[in-house]
């Protein structure tokens, strides 16, 4: 009786606000799909899909529920609240879903807008699993509004909820199409996939739209939002969060304070994209080959710019893996020359110098920032802290190991040529100065005639 009641009333409500709803297909009835998924989700005046399906249960925030009139409306139709802060309450959501879908029939359809976000209409986003999960039929709706002045669209950007009110009401009348297209029943695939599951609906629904679909999700959005606050462009922290997350297994809050890291960089460029200047000013080092062949493993689509995406998949697959508790060791005892637990400045410098084949660099600045104690050393604990805040590095370090041990292959390989059939270097393939002689331990050029007096390695031509 109080569905009944409240239908009548939000149609009657819709109808005085001036909206003329047409409605396409049949609504299927609780036994035929407990779930009933709706798409595009662009504004909250999408409510009337709830008014022609008898006022089901829907899938709401819990902040709704304090919505004064509004809030009490939706209590009253035994809502399943999410909250965005708990982190249990995407499972408990689930659970709950699930619950009432296999309850044949003790419960009520529920409606869920499994996009789980508003957006413009012009793709369907990547659909949440939770429509799907318990592996019922479920009932699609398409939801259109084919009006020359689009006053209802609320979205991250544009207009408010009060001014899209307004302007809404202002308008003689507001056209809205609602078409409900034939229950999907899984397959039994598809019961085992919910991915699959809800994919499949998905493109049923943007084909019957006309609408391409894309993997971006409403994590994409919390990234646009917070790209805006850090003056980015907003379209900056679009990465297709679902698709990489599950590739490489990342989390959304480490992906948020890289967006702070990215933003510092991006900082003075245009764009919200880092060029290699940019990326050159933040490690604090020179524009070398060596650096450019890290740039260039980051820009995957070569156009000479690192977008928020290319830099979040090259930390990932670059050079997360190679900082590892192993590789700063060897790096840290790469550095500490004499082997005394700490480095010196020279030491940083003269590897530093080595590996980037700039003899006259200056790291004092870098040096400085990895100091944290100001001693004008750097323990183990400083090194491998700033090896841990600053990935990027890594593949720096593991980069000139595997140029070290190719020389050192290739000397042993000339200690047992025929003088004829010397290694010749080629190019810029060593990076360390062929002006300066090779140190004992082969990772430093000699800095003092001391040390050059002392026998090489590497044999005299």
């Amino acid at each position: 009786m109080i569905q009944t009641s409240l239908s009548c009333l939000t149609r009657t409500l819709f109808f005085i606000m001036g909206f003329q709803v047409e409605v396409k297909g049949k609504v299927a009835s609780l036994l035929e799909a407990p779930i009933i998924v709706a798409a595009p989700h662009s504004s909250f005046f999408d409510a009337i899909v709830s008014a022609l399906t008898g006022m089901p249960s829907i899938v709401s925030r819990a902040e709704n529920l304090s919505t004064p009139v509004f809030g009490t409306i939706l209590s009253s139709l035994q809502p399943v609240a999410v909250s965005r802060q708990d982190p249990d309450s995407r499972k408990n959501t689930v659970a709950e879903i699930t619950n009432r879908a296999l309850s044949g029939g003790k419960w009520p359809q529920i409606l869920i807008f499994p996009e789980g976000t508003c957006t413009n209409r012009s793709c369907l986003i990547t659909f949440k699993q939770g429509a799907f999960i318990p592996r019922v039929p479920v009932q699609p709706v398409l939801l259109r509004y084919p009006n020359k002045l689009d006053t209802v669209t609320w979205t991250w950007q544009g207009y408010s909820l009060k001014e899209l009110f307004v302007m809404t009401m202002c308008q003689l009348f507001t056209r809205v199409e609602v078409e409900f297209l034939p229950v999907h029943v899984p397959t039994e695939e598809e019961k085992k996939d919910p991915i699959l599951f809800a994919n499949r609906v998905r493109q049923t629904m943007a084909t019957a739209l006309n609408v391409p679909v894309t993997d971006h999700t409403f994590e994409d959005c919390r990234l646009m939002i917070s790209a805006g606050q850090l003056t980015l462009p907003m379209e900056a922290g679009l990465v297709e969060f679902t698709k990489i997350s599950k590739k490489l297994n990342l989390k959304w809050n480490h992906v948020r304070e890289q967006l702070d890291t990215f933003a510092a960089i991006a900082s003075a460029s245009k764009g919200g994209r880092i060029g290699i200047e940019e990326f050159s000013e933040y490690l604090k080092l020179p524009i070398s080959d060596v650096l450019r062949e890290l740039f260039h493993l980051f820009d995957r689509n070569g156009d000479g710019t690192i977008d928020f995406r290319e830099y979040v998949i090259g930390l990932s697959i670059l050079c997360n893996p190679a900082n590892t508790e192993e590789t700063i060791q060897m790096a840290f005892k790469l550095f500490d020359l004499d082997e005394d637990g700490t480095i010196t400045e020279n030491e940083f410098a003269c590897i530093i110098q080595s590996a980037l084949g700039v003899p006259e660099l200056d790291v004092s600045n870098l040096f400085k920032e990895i100091d944290a104690d100001e001693t004008g050393k750097l323990s183990y604990d400083e090194f491998k802290d700033f090896a841990l805040k600053h990935p990027e590095y890594a593949k720096l370090f593991t980069t000139y190991l595997d140029l070290q041990r190719y020389q050192l292959g290739m000397l042993e390989e000339d200690d047992i040529q025929p003088p004829e059939a010397k290694y010749t270097p080629v190019g810029n393939a060593v990076p360390v100065s062929e002006t300066r002689p090779v140190a004992r331990n082969k990772v430093c050029p000699a800095d003092n005639e001391e040390d050059n007096s002392g026998t090489s390695d590497k044999k005299d031509d």
